[in-house]
């Protein structure tokens, strides 16, 4: 397992023991040699994004040549929120919160000394096919609300190789309920395949 702890974490938005969640699933889908390319719905300021690069270099450049690393976010902040995503732990979530520049994020990894991902602008909805690599061996969904987590289900999903992975970040947080009904809704019904910790849902392709 590679050794990421003497890398800082540079926001709150993801634990360390939720990270290390995406990434042990990151690094089993290496292992396994699932072919596809590997993408971030919703990136903010890079933490986690850091870290699959790191990742990814840690396997050396064949692997990391092989899985192209690719993230969406409209960098605009949070979006408005559905019903869907109504808690009343939840009020500190609004539109507009989170935002952060692309500048901003591609310059944490000229910072780190990283070679920057693929990086696409925009709302999940105004994607295309174009926009989404055509096989996935891995994807990380980091949407918070219902509307981006079920779009970015419907783009990544039907991509992800057998033996593949979507891993959403918020799964099971009151604050933030929208996560677990899209996936519901997504798969018609909470997946019989589907595990969790530290609030990351990871379902794989069988």
């Amino acid at each position: 397992k590679t050794s990421l702890k003497q890398f800082p974490l540079i926001s709150d938005q993801i634990s360390r023991p939720a990270l290390e969640v995406v990434l042990g699933e990151l690094e089993h889908t290496l292992d396994a040699s699932v072919d596809g390319a590997i993408a971030e719905f919703g990136c903010y300021i890079g933490t986690s994004s850091l870290f699959i690069r790191r990742v990814l270099d840690a396997y050396g450049s064949t692997v990391s040549e092989n899985h192209p690393f690719h993230v969406y976010d409209s960098f605009e902040g949070l979006p408005e929120k559905s019903n869907r995503d109504v808690s009343a732990a939840g009020v500190d979530f609004t539109k507009g919160q989170l935002a952060v520049s692309k500048k901003h994020f591609l310059e944490q990894f000229r910072r780190a000394h990283l070679i920057a991902p693929v990086v696409h602008k925009g709302w999940f909805d105004e994607l295309n096919d174009d926009d989404i690599p055509s096989t996935l061996a891995f994807a990380f969904l980091d949407g918070d609300f219902y509307d981006s987590i079920l779009t970015s289900l419907r783009l990544c999903w039907p991509r992800i190789a057998k033996g593949g992975c979507v891993v959403i970040d918020d799964y099971k947080r009151e604050t933030l309920p929208g996560v677990e009904r899209a996936i519901d809704d997504y798969f018609g019904g909470t997946p019989a395949h589907l595990r969790y910790a530290h609030n990351i849902a990871i379902i794989r392709k069988k």
